[in-house]
């Protein structure tokens, strides 16, 4: 057993991390998530950090119910990568050229498609489904459905803050395709919409943390909540697919004399929630900052625009609900990391990294991040190291 055992109200909380590491209001977090009548079981990672509502890096199976502020705003917010048959020795010694082309073509930040994206005319990209997913959309919350064109246009697109698309080269030499996204604004829109919904319920009116209002299994809410929660799912699923298409296109046409061939993408939720069973009881397993990694099964963990990410095989650690972490975990906020960062700090810290070196950014430094190294040694016993990957390109919104 490498976990943790901690008391919790409810149930134990098993933490693949030091105890004494953890910040005094994450574990507060975590004790008022084990005091929910309906959790079976709960699980911290390595990279464990406050969040809203529920903990980063923690995994919260229950049965019957389920907590939309766990989940998050970014529904569905999680990583892709591939392999290709580039090496490093393909690479131009000057990137910025690779990289403008991808960022003309990938809208970041705020940005989005003029025009909707037509996967029909995307290079491998599986349309099957593709009218299906859009008509299930007349089914979302009637409050969000105004939102149906911006969402067509953000389809493919980046957005801000920890979401990234970078250009990585393993330890071997082979160069990987990597990038990071969700759900966009239709996913904050409706994770909002439903937290509201539930905060207002009977039932949720005696817990300690009102942000842990939860919907219970049978009734016109979970429902709701369900259907809304599986399409945006979908839709982050189908988000980073696109955005990766049209990373290839331009790693096709930059290195046209190479005939680049890509193996198939790894892609994985690292926000999201899955019907699953343990112990011989149906759950429903909130992943907050967390990948799913049972038996062979591939993920992807990150570290910072400046260290090494980690391409994994799951090991099926059922105590930890078959799950790793999904990055680095900050060990600092946003506010705290511009105070104490300047640019130049950051040009420092990403030397050799083509990217953005800006004070737009300095909250994204790899210093606001923990170790990678220490946050992958807490988990042996959840994956297995297939690849060490860094980047050489980092795109941020």
């Amino acid at each position: 057993m490498s976990y943790t055992e901690v008391p919790g109200v409810r149930v134990p909380i098993r933490m693949w991390t030091d105890p004494a590491t953890v910040e005094g209001q994450a574990m507060q977090q975590l004790r008022n998530i084990s005091s929910l009548p309906w959790l079976h079981g709960l699980a911290v990672m390595p990279d464990v950090h406050l969040g809203k509502g529920a903990t980063v890096g923690s995994v919260i199976a229950m049965k019957g119910a389920v907590c939309p502020a766990a989940v998050g705003v970014d529904i569905g917010c999680g990583m892709s990568a591939v392999k290709t048959s580039l090496t490093a020795k393909d690479l131009p010694d000057d990137l910025s050229r690779l990289r403008s082309k991808i960022e003309q073509i990938i809208p970041v930040g705020r940005g989005m498609h003029s025009d909707p994206v037509d996967p029909r005319k995307l290079h491998g990209f599986q349309t099957a489904g593709w009218d299906d997913f859009w008509q299930r959309f007349d089914g979302v919350a009637h409050e969000v459905k105004w939102r149906r064109e911006r969402a067509m246009q953000q389809m493919g697109t980046l957005g801000g803050g920890n979401h990234m698309i970078e250009l990585c080269v393993d330890t071997q030499g082979s160069v990987w395709l990597m990038l990071h996204s969700g759900s966009r604004g239709i996913g904050k829109e409706l994770a909002e919409y439903h937290m509201g919904v539930a905060r207002s319920l009977s039932h949720n009116q005696g817990l300690v943390d009102r942000d842990l209002a939860v919907f219970i299994s049978d009734t016109p809410q979970m429902a709701a909540y369900r259907q809304d929660l599986f399409w945006a799912q979908e839709y982050a699923a189908n988000n980073r697919s696109i955005m990766m298409a049209l990373f290839q296109s331009v790693v096709r046409r930059e290195f046209a004399r190479a005939k680049v061939v890509f193996e198939e993408t790894i892609s994985c939720h690292h926000n999201y929630v899955a019907e699953e069973r343990y112990d011989g009881v149906d759950l429903l397993v909130t992943r907050k900052g967390a990948i799913r990694a049972g038996t062979g099964e591939y993920g992807i963990i990150p570290g910072s625009m400046g260290t090494s990410s980690f391409i994994v095989r799951g090991l099926g650690n059922e105590d930890a609900f078959n799950s790793a972490s999904h990055g680095a975990g900050r060990k600092m906020s946003r506010t705290a990391a511009k105070k104490r960062f300047t640019t130049r700090d950051l040009e420092e810290q990403t030397r050799g990294v083509e990217c953005r070196k800006d004070s737009g950014v300095v909250d994204e430094i790899p210093g606001a991040y923990k170790s990678i190294e220490k946050v992958m040694a807490q988990q042996r016993d959840l994956v297995e190291i297939v690849a060490q990957i860094k980047q050489v390109i980092c795109i941020k919104g």
